[in-house]
């Protein structure tokens, strides 16, 4: 696939670390990966570190520990490795480095003195308060909110006073690029004005530092959200004014709510880490984020990894927002839980099982099996099979069946012991079935089988009873109906 490309793709996700890693930037990522994979190219991870203030390590291992998880691999960039548990920083990965911006403030010190020095930025002399009168007073007279240029044409600066920032002198033209997903696109940068791009020769900002990174790391494709769509037009005014060569650029859709709204903050700010807690299978997640915004030509929607490489086409992406449908992602999650095999499942379950538990190997494996149904989530498993592990409290009444009283719950409770006692053939469903269809004909389905349920789950909604007996076995099946008629008092 690389020969189609006169050059090697080599594509960036560039998160900033100031805050949980999500769905928005995860769905980024894993389009660049797959238009990486595609082509044969390499994918970066460029940290975007410059606002020192709000900038963390602990994001940007969260970042790294997402990624090992959806199974994201990149190819440059800062490794984090866990040892005993803790992460610990590694040497990076790449020859284009060092990949966190704040470790290459001595590049963007260079090319700010050079556009300082023949003009092409300049010191603004300009503080907040007058910016911001002056952003008013365009406003009132319905003008675009722009930099009037006050401080462009100085030739030394106003007594008493010191540079409040460095700005780009913005060429009033018209710039056109072609975007992989929305074709030609123009902008008048008349209506910008000239833009900050560096507080200081010490603090780069965004717009700069990207332009820089994205040159010298060789980046070829910028894919990212729509959001910095008009970022675009003032970076590549950067660009020519450097003598740079200008990548092809692709805006991914919004994401949205159901009813299209802008995607609730719930949503958008949560941590991808919540998915994993949550109990979804990461190939699902990773199913469901490529048809957010792209969908195969012949509309399928599970896709393996394999495929979404295969079929995966930037021509395919909607300009349109894609909705965020939990429907969708549940039902999803229920097609992958479904192809994992029960071993696979409880190899995934393990870690979070109970550690006092004294449930076999074959019982654990009979709980998957009896659940795989009813399961959403992985996290189901757990909360649905709690009942395997302890009986949760309840009030002897739940025993009672319907129009039944109490004597006649506790008779049946007493019924089921002896024949239960009684019974020497085989622990299965068939068999057990069989034998409790005496007592159900005497008493009545309902009385028999809802404090059976009661009894065995302490839940008045579980899995059927027989099917619990069969997993717990003749004797803890005992010992719950003897501790539910202790309950009941009668």
């Amino acid at each position: 696939m690389a020969s189609e490309h006169t050059q090697e793709v080599r594509v960036r996700f560039a998160p900033s670390p100031t805050g949980h890693w999500h769905v928005g930037g995860a769905r980024t990522t894993l389009f660049n990966w797959l238009y990486a994979k595609q082509t044969g190219g390499k994918l970066v991870l460029r940290i975007e570190d410059t606002d020192r203030a709000r900038s963390r390590e602990e994001y940007e291992i969260e970042l790294v520990e997402i990624l090992g998880w959806l199974g994201v691999d990149y190819d440059e960039g800062p490794v984090w490795q866990k040892e005993n548990g803790e992460w610990k920083k590694g040497r990076s990965r790449g020859e284009y480095g060092p990949y966190r911006q704040s470790e290459r403030i001595d590049i963007y010190r260079t090319y700010l003195n050079d556009m300082l020095a023949d003009g092409r930025a300049y010191h603004c002399y300009c503080t907040k308060e007058e910016l911001e009168a002056e952003r008013q007073a365009f406003a009132a007279q319905g003008l675009p909110q722009k930099y009037s240029g006050h401080c462009r044409a100085l030739a030394a600066p106003p007594a008493g006073t010191s540079a409040e920032s460095i700005r780009f002198r913005m060429p009033e033209t018209t710039v056109t690029f072609a975007d992989m997903i929305r074709g030609a696109v123009s902008f008048d940068t008349a209506l910008f004005g000239d833009v900050i791009i560096a507080k200081d020769t010490e603090t780069p900002l965004y717009n700069f530092a990207v332009v820089i990174d994205d040159e010298l790391m060789r980046i070829t494709h910028v894919i990212r959200g729509e959001e910095h769509l008009a970022n675009t037009p003032k970076q590549i005014a950067m660009q020519k004014a450097l003598g740079f060569r200008e990548p092809t650029y692709a805006h991914l859709p919004l994401i949205l709510a159901p009813d299209r709204s802008k995607l609730s903050k719930r949503f958008a700010e949560s941590s991808m880490l919540s998915y994993r807690e949550s109990g979804y299978v990461p190939d699902a997640l990773v199913n469901f984020m490529a048809l957010l915004g792209w969908h195969p030509q012949d509309d399928r929607e599970v896709l393996s990894r394999e495929e979404l490489i295969k079929t995966f086409d930037m021509k395919r992406v909607q300009k349109a927002g894609a909705v965020f449908n939990q429907e969708k992602l549940d039902w999803l999650n229920r097609e992958y839980l479904k192809r994992l095999s029960a071993a696979d499942i409880l190899t995934r379950l393990t870690p979070q099982l109970p550690k006092d538990h004294a449930l076999t190997h074959e019982q654990l494996m009979r709980i998957v099996e009896l659940l795989r149904d009813r399961a959403k989530t992985l996290k189901d498993f757990i909360v649905h099979g709690e009942l395997f592990f302890r009986v949760p409290e309840y009030e002897g009444k739940l025993l009672v069946w319907k129009s039944d009283d109490a004597r006649k719950a506790d008779e049946v409770l007493r019924k089921l012991t002896e024949a239960l006692t009684e019974y020497g053939g085989p622990w299965d469903r068939e068999h057990l079935l069989t034998m409790l269809e005496p007592l159900s004909g005497t008493y009545g389905r309902g009385s028999v089988f809802w404090p059976l349920r009661v009894a065995l789950s302490g839940l008045p909604a579980s899995p059927d009873p027989i099917d619990i007996a069969t997993v717990l076995g003749k004797d803890e099946s005992l010992r719950r109906i003897a501790r539910a008629q202790a309950l009941l008092g009668v």
